[in-house]
């Protein structure tokens, strides 16, 4: 893309290939301005590349015909390797008749469009890495004062000073003249700079002065304007709204609800912006499994965004496609939802035919999803944001994405409160409780779900009152209030009993069981727990049937019915597997585990021990993997 430091490159290139000797006959360098309002021409371009090899005056022929002969004449008379570099091309036919009749010689083409129709070799160039971007900006401020000690004082300010300007060359660079020109300032007072104004161009073009070293101008906004002013008109559409897509990537799919076009018209549009390195594609997984997904580099997002706002009509175009993907994710979200959440006798969800596809795609799109949520800020979108809110509980649980949990709770209790709507209160205040839970603020999940059960104790919801006790509950439990615990879990117990609702019933059983244990009610424990199992049977609920056999293990272990409860955790072990749950796997392993160790069987805790790291690792669990690992070593 502009900006990239393509030229830079390529100099530096030319500069350290002829101090190796590779190029005897000297290095030919012509910038063809293809961006520029007048690019260069091949004819101009030849009259230059003549008069670098001392062909001018009278011996220059007349018509250009003679005169590519002449310049490619005097190529294919010169011994020496020489090598040319062809600067800035926006079309091939600035470069094409430049290029040398034998392949004696080497040539170097730098542009921001692929040319994809030529059998020549394509070195894209990306952006800095992180490390890089952060040496590139410290050695201009050192180069040019050896006592600014602000990046060595300052690395976190730098640090976020290169994430704002993308890791773009052209966009450190500017940084790094301003903080040369402001040197009594700090690098903290430019990174608060440009997030108060949330447009680091903005910022970046007020405060750069003067040029580079290859002349050119140090902006941004021209580089950026110059790359979305050539494109025909429905590419520079489908920037624009790509602008405005939630997420730092987006699937093809996504892009075609976004601009409303089918999914060949809209691919074909991104591969053509790709060749113009103002998308960039990134592909995920491997093989045929593989997909690819379309990013924006920040700059190039921030100022698609600045023309949008910027005109009446593009402001409407893209709060209708806004509309239009969110109306996309809420669609298959709750699908996916629906499929995770699937019990026998159930409306099969649409699209999804497993579990593991459900999850898929969620994994594929979470961040979008997530971004999309934020938008339940804006009144227009709120409704639709909620409902996509809703959609993301189960499967955050399923991954233990709790962080995105709490952030997309929090976004939908903040709407949900200005909605007024009880019933979506509730739902808010009762998903942010769970993920707070998970997270150990045990405290601020009673709370949330203290609120929930109020909200709908109001309206007179009794069947999800039911659920809010039922919550309550294990957040007192994990609060160490065990008896108020089972006080919200008979409330729970009661109010799905009275409603008809034997699966919800089985989790209150399930949880009061629990609860029981840690008073040392365990007879009383393992008939809750039977009692959950056989519900949960009744149910067809395979994969909560699973919880109550390992809760039914852990109380049968407490009484050293050990064998019984090795016969537990063999059943829930058998369906977390086949539900792919692998965090509940890694821990009825772990219990497994330790009924081996109290039947003195070490190798057989061992390898369960193992087994659970394993399990553990494949859920995003790291710390309770390591603490397998050790319990393991420790029967080495």
């Amino acid at each position: 893309m502009g900006g990239i430091g393509k030229t830079a490159l390529a100099v530096e290139a030319g500069h350290r290939a002829r101090a190796k000797g590779w190029f005897p006959g000297g290095t030919l360098f012509v910038d063809l301005r293809g961006y520029d309002a007048d690019p260069v021409t091949a004819d101009q371009a030849v009259l230059a590349l003549l008069d670098a090899l001392g062909v001018r005056g009278t011996e220059l022929p007349p018509a250009p015909e003679r005169q590519y002969d002449a310049y490619r004449a005097l190529l294919a008379e010169q011994q020496d390797r020489m090598l040319l570099i062809l600067d800035n091309a926006s079309d091939p036919s600035q470069f094409l008749p430049l290029l040398p009749s034998t392949d004696h010689h080497r040539v170097l083409i730098t542009s921001r469009d692929r040319p994809d129709a030529l059998p020549v070799r394509l070195i894209d160039l990306e952006t800095l890495d992180p490390d890089d971007s952060v040496a590139l900006v410290s050695r201009a401020l050192h180069d040019a004062d050896e006592r600014d000690d602000r990046p060595a004082c300052e690395p976190d300010a730098l640090r976020e000073l290169t994430d704002l300007c993308g890791h773009l060359p052209l966009g450190l660079q500017i940084a790094a003249a301003m903080l040369r020109r402001r040197r009594h300032r700090s690098l903290a007072s430019l990174v608060a700079e440009i997030k108060e104004t949330g447009d680091p161009t903005t910022v970046l073009d007020n405060g750069s002065h003067g040029t580079d070293q290859y002349g050119r101008s140090l902006v941004l906004r021209p580089v950026l304007e110059t790359s979305y002013r050539r494109l025909p008109a429905d590419q520079a559409r489908l920037l624009r709204l790509l602008a405005l897509a939630p997420g730092a990537d987006t699937g093809t799919e996504a892009v075609a609800a976004l601009a409303d076009l089918n999914e060949e018209t809209v691919l074909s549009l991104l591969e053509d912006l790709a060749a113009t390195h103002l998308v960039t594609p990134v592909r995920e997984g491997e093989g045929a499994a593989s997909v690819v997904r379309w990013r924006l580099h920040d700059l190039v997002r921030g100022y698609g965004v600045g023309v949008v706002s910027g005109d009446v009509g593009l402001r409407e175009e893209g709060e209708a496609a806004r509309e239009r993907v969110l109306g996309f994710y809420c669609r298959w979200a709750g699908a996916a939802d629906a499929r995770l959440q699937w019990l026998p006798g159930m409306v099969e969800p649409e699209r999804f035919g497993d579990r593991r596809g459900a999850l898929a795609w969620f994994d594929g799109e979470r961040a979008g999803l997530v971004a999309a949520v934020g938008w339940a800020r804006e009144e227009r979108y709120a409704d639709a944001a909620l409902r996509l809110a809703e959609h993301l509980s189960e499967y955050f649980g399923w991954r233990r994405y709790f962080d995105d949990w709490i952030t997309v709770a929090g976004v939908a209790r903040e709407a949900a409160d200005g909605a007024g709507d009880s019933h979506q209160k509730a739902s808010a205040w009762n998903n942010l409780g769970i993920a707070l839970r998970e997270t150990g603020r045990v405290e601020e999940a009673i709370e949330a779900h203290s609120h929930a059960r109020d909200l709908l104790r109001a309206v007179d919801d009794r069947h999800h009152e039911a659920s809010a006790w039922g919550n309550l509950g294990i957040a007192l439990r994990e609060a160490g209030r065990v008896e108020e615990a089972i006080d919200a879990y008979t409330h729970a117990g009661d109010l799905f009993q009275a409603a008809g609702d034997r699966h919800r019933e089985a989790m209150a059983w399930n949880n009061l069981g629990i609860a029981l244990r840690e008073t040392g009610r365990v007879e009383g424990a393992i008939e809750a727990h039977t009692h959950a199992r056989d519900l949960y049977q009744d149910a067809d609920d395979r994969h909560r049937e699973a919880t109550a056999w390992n809760n039914l293990g852990v109380a049968l272990q407490e009484t050293g019915r050990v064998e019984e409860a090795v016969e537990a955790y063999t059943e829930a072990l058998s369906i977390h597997q086949e539900f792919e749950d692998w965090y509940r796997a890694g821990q009825t392993l772990k219990n497994l585990a330790s009924a081996h160790e109290t039947a003195h069987r070490p190798a057989d805790a061992r390898a369960c021990w193992l087994r659970s790291a394993d399990t553990y690792t494949r859920a995003n669990a790291p710390a309770e993997a390591a603490q397998a690992r050790t319990r393991a070593a420790k029967l080495d």
